[in-house]
């Protein structure tokens, strides 16, 4: 009778414990924040409906901005879940597909342009999977976002020059995008991110990522702490290691300081019945890494990969006004008025004729802010302005 008893208790309770395991509790992306998770999907559909079904409600608990995923085995099915997605789009290369593609969302992220590097067959041992450029503006800030998952598998040896040694194809393969990013976007707001199949605290004879880690001035693995921390945190448990990296640009050092700012492994498997085994059988065997924070208005640098002039202004500090001197006559152009925290607080139209103007600030309260000067939706000059009364 007592295991009568137990197994009633039980069908009445298991609802109640469903319901605290529910993906509706699962979050990461703000209003306020801008988002770029990377994610191995372990060949999606892993698990046929149910893993888009799984797919589909992650994506909308996370509500990230940018989701750049890996091992994408399916393309009808994955373009056939985004459809189902309400206010989000994908971006994958079509005339030679090897699993990589990205998910943004349409109402924060203003795509610029898309583009494979490295595609072509001397680079094909480095890079088994050419990496994805997602061009993006946010906030009128760009940022280049780069896709990547590079050879997996290895014993651990870094072996310099044998191209059949998988750490030495990892090797190259971060050491030419490093050259990419050095050449091509030295003044640019940098994440590059993926399944990059190797840890961050190799020895340095043995490190594949060495020569990032040395230029510090330059880069850094936003997820360091992570690859440094206890096993719990990684982002691949199976092993246990930490593989899902997120490398930024000294342009965005500064965001790691601010207490907005977060770099975390994502536990979506604590949101679901049965756990990691549960996650594992209909999702994947990683867990998505993601960077949060506030983009500081004034880091800004234009779509033709210049850092925009300085905006020339005064008073500053400034009380009741602000007297701006354009320099030229500007068409169909604006003055944009950010607070700290990258909130547009004021707006002012130009006229074709201005080449000064003056704006009341008797309305803002109190702190720093950031103004932009466009035209035709192209930042020309910003500048960073407090307002004291």
């Amino acid at each position: 009778m007592k295991k009568l008893y137990i197994v009633i208790i039980l069908f009445a309770i298991m609802p109640q414990l469903i319901a605290q395991k529910s993906l509706e509790n699962l979050s990461f992306g703000t209003d306020s924040t801008f988002e770029v998770i990377t994610w191995n999907i372990e060949w999606f559909p892993k698990n046929g409906s149910v893993t888009v079904d799984s797919v589909r409600k992650i994506v909308e608990a996370l509500d990230a901005d940018i989701i750049a995923c890996q091992e994408i085995g399916d393309t009808n099915i994955w373009k056939q879940m985004v459809d189902s997605l309400d206010g989000y789009e994908t971006y994958f290369q079509t005339n030679w597909y090897a699993g990589l593609a990205y998910l943004y969302k349409t109402n924060s992220v203003q795509i610029q342009d898309y583009y494979e590097i490295y595609e072509t067959s001397p680079y094909w041992n480095a890079f088994p999977r050419a990496p994805k450029v997602l061009e993006v503006i946010f906030n009128n800030q760009l940022f280049i976002i780069i896709n990547n998952h590079y050879k997996c598998c290895g014993d651990g040896f870094l072996n310099l020059g044998n191209t059949s040694d998988e750490e030495d194809r990892r090797y190259r393969a971060m050491n030419l995008l490093k050259t990419y990013m050095d050449d091509n976007f030295g003044n640019d707001n940098v994440i590059l991110t993926g399944d990059l199949n190797d840890i961050l605290t190799d020895n340095a004879q043995n490190n594949v990522f060495q020569n990032i880690i040395d230029d510090s001035t330059n880069y850094y693995f936003a997820d360091m702490d992570i690859a440094q921390g206890l096993p719990f945190g990684w982002s691949y448990p199976n092993w246990p290691s930490h593989l899902d990296h997120i490398l930024i640009t000294n342009e965005l050092f500064d965001e790691l300081d601010k207490s907005s700012t977060s770099v975390e492994t994502i536990f979506i498997e604590n949101e679901m019945v049965g756990g990691f085994g549960a996650y594992d059988s209909k999702v994947s065997d990683h867990r998505p890494v993601g960077i949060r924070f506030v983009p500081n208005p004034f880091n800004v640098v234009s779509t033709s990969e210049k850092r925009i002039t300085e905006l020339n202004y005064a008073p500053n500090p400034a009380s009741n006004f602000v007297q701006i001197d354009l320099g030229e006559s500007i068409q169909d152009g604006q003055i944009n008025i950010y607070s700290a925290t990258g909130q547009l607080v004021k707006s002012l139209e130009l006229s074709s004729q201005a080449i000064e103007m003056t704006i009341s600030v008797e309305d803002l309260p109190n702190g720093v802010y950031y103004m932009q000067l466009t035209e035709s939706e192209t930042i020309k000059a910003a500048g960073k302005l407090v307002i004291l009364h």
